[in-house]
């Protein structure tokens, strides 16, 4: 893989992760099937005052097809009062989307997913903030006391017993935001910690933890700290949360029939690595240039002498189109790496995605417009007959 493949792909994980959930919006990650369920497993302890509880979950890695287990830890609390809200996938316009977690003084809605240890589907049991201490609720934490005294003993009863990963769609969790939670998320905001970003390359660089591989039964499940994957505290996971049966390689249902398929073929050799091949779906509703399928002219070599004329103002017009797609696309990554320069707020990363799903909305429409204009035959050339002269009398 090119050094500027993996510089994209860095960076395209750290966007992501920036983005905070947005109640059902699509940000930029959408997959035809879902992801599996949540392994059982149990917590590490916690490792000193201060860690707050990041349940693991599934991620995904479009160079693999494939989902990965991103293991749950302790990750420190960005600043004084701020919880976690987890990340979640959900089922909108015909694909499983991601939905990325944050930092906020309240946790918003995280799809209703059950993750367990104080995140039941909605708020947090696992504890909370206390004159800038964090206390410990111990019946849902694995707390030891003798070096943590923050503690306290509250019973929770969790109704919401499952391991599905997922809202909505075929089997998913039927919930919806309270007024609370949608409240929580127009709230100021942090992104996932450099921990909680370490933790995810780690995952994803780890082969055993794609669930091809453990089906759905990651051997780590959880680390006591960020990026611990060895050693003492590391937990495996018991059992998977139900049986795993992924569609076949290349045989994953389209989630949008008018992208191109997942097996198409490769690009040529020397297109930008910026635009990596996956065998993602691309979003029904496309965010960025990127995931806007090349655009092509057809070719008939037996047509007429006028379709071939059509043919070739509609190649010119392919072509021409292509570069104004890549100068977005690149217009678009720049943007992307200057909020990540600049530690953007998860207001100005959403600002800046809804200006990018305009940009690429005009765009197609307005290249719609032209293929269409040029696919019209051209009007017959007028014949200048000579004008008779009137007769004289």
């Amino acid at each position: 893989m090119s050094k500027s493949l993996c510089s994209r792909l860095l960076l395209f994980s750290l966007v992501i992760l920036a983005l905070s959930t947005a109640s059902f919006a699509q940000i930029g990650i959408s997959v035809s099937f879902g992801p599996p369920a949540l392994p059982v497993y149990t917590q590490p302890l916690c490792p000193a005052p201060g860690y707050l509880w990041v349940p693991g979950y599934w991620a995904w890695d479009p160079d693999f097809g494939d989902y990965y287990w991103v293991p749950g830890t302790w990750v420190l609390a960005p600043q004084v009062g701020y919880l976690w809200t987890p990340p979640w996938w959900g089922w909108s316009g015909g694909a499983y989307v991601f939905n990325a977690g944050y930092w906020g003084p309240t946790v918003g809605f995280y799809g209703g997913i059950s993750y367990g240890f104080g995140y039941f589907g909605h708020g947090y049991e696992g504890g909370r903030w206390n004159n800038g201490q964090f206390y410990y609720n111990r019946s849902v934490n694995n707390i030891n006391v003798t070096n943590i005294r923050n503690v306290y003993n509250v019973t929770v009863v969790n109704n919401n017993v499952n391991h599905v990963s997922y809202n909505s769609g075929p089997g998913g969790i039927e919930a919806r935001p309270t007024a609370a939670e949608q409240a929580a998320e127009r709230q100021q905001h942090i992104p996932p910690v450099e921990a909680q970003t370490q933790q995810v390359r780690a995952a994803a660089a780890n082969q055993q933890l794609r669930a091809s591989v453990n089906q759905g039964r990651p051997p780590i499940a959880a680390t006591p700290k960020p990026g611990a994957f060895s050693g003492q505290g590391v937990v495996q996971a018991k059992a998977a949360g139900a049986p795993y049966h992924p569609p076949a390689k290349g045989a994953a249902p389209e989630a949008n029939a008018n992208r191109p398929a997942a097996n198409e073929p490769a690009r040529p050799a020397n297109e930008s690595a910026a635009r990596p091949q996956t065998n993602v779906p691309r979003p029904s509703t496309p965010i960025h240039a990127q995931d806007i399928p090349e655009h092509s002219a057809p070719a008939n070599p037996g047509a007429s002498e006028a379709e071939r004329q059509s043919q070739q103002r509609q190649q010119q017009l392919a072509a021409q189109q292509q570069q104004e797609h890549e100068k977005l696309q690149q217009q678009q990554e720049q943007d992307h790496q200057r909020m990540a320069q600049q530690k953007a707020s998860t207001a100005q990363m959403q600002q800046m995605e809804r200006q990018h799903q305009q940009q690429t909305a005009q765009m197609e429409q307005r290249h719609a417009q032209e293929q269409q204009q040029a696919a019209r035959p051209a009007a017959p050339a007028a014949h200048n007959e000579p004008k008779s002269e009137p007769e004289k009398h």
